[in-house]
């Protein structure tokens, strides 16, 4: 009996271990200046979350194949906090080519909200964004 306790909770440790995080997926920007938003896919990075621009799309919702910063990750470092927070994070603005601090809040199932912090965290900007796959 000892044994068999034992291999099932080896086995929920490995089940838990290899789920996907919650936040994992692909997720659309809120427009940003002028008016083009991205598309970033966000995925575990080792004990951490980030995420990388997937795709671009101008305000017509055009695709930007030429899009400079296909590719770049813009979310790193990211910790999950549990119950759908992660914090400690940094965020890339490419419109302004800064980084910021951050911190994430998964609202619901197909919400996100992302905030980036001046040091100190004094001024802080945020998007929601809208999960896409």
């Amino acid at each position: 009996m000892k044994k068999l306790l034992l291999a099932a909770g080896f086995a929920t440790m490995a089940t838990t271990a290899f789920a996907a995080d919650p936040v994992d997926g692909l997720w659309k920007t809120q427009p940003g200046d002028t008016g083009g938003y991205l598309h970033v896919t966000v995925a575990e990075c080792g004990s951490a979350v980030c995420g990388t621009i997937d795709s671009a799309f101008s305000a017509d919702g055009n695709q930007n194949l030429e899009y400079e910063n296909l590719g770049k990750q813009i979310i790193w470092d990211m910790v999950p906090e549990g119950g759908g927070t992660y914090d400690s994070g940094k965020i890339w603005d490419p419109e302004r080519n800064k980084t910021y601090n951050s911190k994430m809040t998964l609202d619901s199932q197909n919400e996100l909200t992302v905030k980036g912090c001046v040091a100190g965290g004094l001024v802080c900007r945020g998007q929601t964004w809208t999960r896409v796959q």
